[in-house]
């Protein structure tokens, strides 16, 4: 089974501090964590700054609750496919994340992790569903930015961050 400890490190590698650009449709971010997200955890009266204070409790609570837990990465028996579904869902959010692997595997896409979506993420050829959602990933954010130009600044890391992932058993 999948080990969040082991991908929480491989995580913190791609998310950096606090940002608060202007094109990010997330808005103010720190270590990942949007800050309608940080309040939907902590509550609504948090602020921006609140968030540029985040402690790693929090955080990991966030991650593991907000993300880990909702794609039910627990019980994904390969830790490389669970490490870049849940990567998705950290960096687009978990519905969307689900609908994409739903979509891989081959059954109906209605954004909920239940039994038939686990049993044919792990009954399947586990490095072709990894190839395939990795080449659903890279057609996803160049899609975002074929949609909104706006969003280019964003696509090489994008993809660096999809890229970084490899197949392992």
């Amino acid at each position: 089974m999948a080990d969040i400890k082991k991908f929480s490190v491989i995580l913190a590698k791609h998310e950096g501090g606090f940002v608060n650009d202007p094109y990010d449709k997330g808005g103010a971010t720190n270590k990942g964590v949007t800050l309608s997200v940080y309040q939907s955890f902590y509550g609504k009266d948090k602020t921006a700054e609140d968030l540029k204070k985040i402690t790693d409790e929090q955080y990991n609570h966030i991650l593991k609750v907000g993300y880990w837990d909702k794609c039910k990465a627990d019980y994904i028996n390969n830790q490389s496919l669970a490490n870049i579904f849940v990567d998705m869902a950290y960096n687009s959010g978990c519905v969307t994340a689900i609908k994409k692997m739903q979509g891989v595997i081959g059954v109906v896409v209605d954004g909920l992790i239940g039994t038939k979506t686990l049993n044919a993420i792990n009954n399947g050829n586990q490095e072709s569903i990894f190839n395939k959602f990795k080449q659903v990933r890279i057609d996803y954010y160049n899609n975002i930015v074929k949609r909104n130009p706006t969003q280019k600044k964003f696509l090489n890391g994008w993809l660096k961050r999809v890229n970084s992932y490899k197949f392992q058993n």
